[in-house]
């Protein structure tokens, strides 16, 4: 989120301001990041709610600060099909892998064992499924013969963080098109 917030100040995503930070989670460190930044920032936690309840107090919450775009950071649970109908195609998440391998919890632990030699990150719009809505962005990182999850996981935060910030502003951009689960720059669409 924080990376985010400086890819807006820098002017790497023209178009877009950051409206609301919202989390379901009082202690989360993103919050105390976003307010030190001067942003608007608010927790709706789920305790002793459905998802559909919770979900419909974020989206009333997004709404009410004009909220066009959701950008996931961190968030580890399912979006209802109320939130994802309400923002379909407006809602990005980041994954620390090349989906559609590997989606889901403890990636890196999953990219390790199965030996695999590269990985990455995907920026993909959310839908119904877990970490398979259309890919907007990836970019590859190697996996190296002494990584630990560790050194893995802070190799591709690098990436995370230049990538998610194309991603978005590709998508503030509206230059862009959706085909089957991929999305393609229109311009790249015209070459």
């Amino acid at each position: 989120m924080l990376a985010l917030a400086d890819a807006v100040d820098q002017g790497r995503v023209p178009g877009a301001e950051i409206a609301l930070v919202l989390s379901d989670h009082a202690n989360a460190q993103g919050l105390e990041g976003a307010r030190a930044r001067g942003l608007y920032a608010v927790v709706s936690e789920r305790q002793g709610r459905s998802r559909e309840e919770h979900d419909r107090d974020l989206v009333a919450a997004l709404r009410s600060h004009g909220v066009q775009i959701v950008c996931l950071a961190g968030y580890m649970r399912l979006l209802s099909t109320f939130f994802i109908e309400t923002y379909r195609h407006r809602i990005l998440n980041i994954h620390p892998s090349l989906l559609p391998s590997f989606p889901g919890l403890d990636a890196h632990r999953q990219v390790l064992a199965h030996g695999v030699k590269w990985t990455g990150c995907t920026v993909h719009f959310v839908d119904e499924t877990l970490d398979g809505g259309p890919i907007i962005a990836q970019r590859a990182v190697p996996v190296l013969d002494n990584d630990t999850e560790e050194s893995l996981a802070a190799r591709i935060l690098v990436a995370e963080h230049q990538l998610y910030a194309e991603a978005l502003a590709l998508v503030v951009s509206g230059a862009y098109e959706i085909v089957g689960r991929r999305v393609r720059s229109k311009a790249q669409a015209s070459e």
